[in-house]
């Protein structure tokens, strides 16, 4: 089971953005838990994660959010804006197992 945080400035369009990416996992057949919390919980949910991902609107808390990833040995980026602006479920689920492989 491959376990992904999305962090975000705890809007409506996060989770949104997480359903779509559990529509996306189903039909690749992977067996994901993915879940969406606010950036600022970061350092309490990380050590139970495989891969995190930053929603653009905190993108400028990528160095310190990368510090606490690096600890737990957990790789973190930024959604990119145009994917998660569509809520592209399965390019988003794409770009967090690049980081796993």
């Amino acid at each position: 089971m491959i376990k992904i945080g999305l962090f975000c400035a705890a809007g409506f369009s996060t989770g949104m953005l997480v359903n779509n990416m559990k529509v996306a996992a189903e039909k690749k057949g992977i067996e994901a838990s993915i879940d969406a919390y606010s950036q600022g919980n970061l350092s309490d949910h990380v050590g139970d994660l495989n891969v995190a991902l930053l929603g653009p609107q905190v993108a400028y808390t990528l160095d310190q959010s990368e510090a606490i990833c690096k600890e737990h040995g957990v790789p973190i980026a930024v959604i990119p804006m145009a994917d998660y602006g569509m809520l592209d479920g399965e390019k988003v689920l794409n770009l967090a197992l690049s980081l796993l492989a």
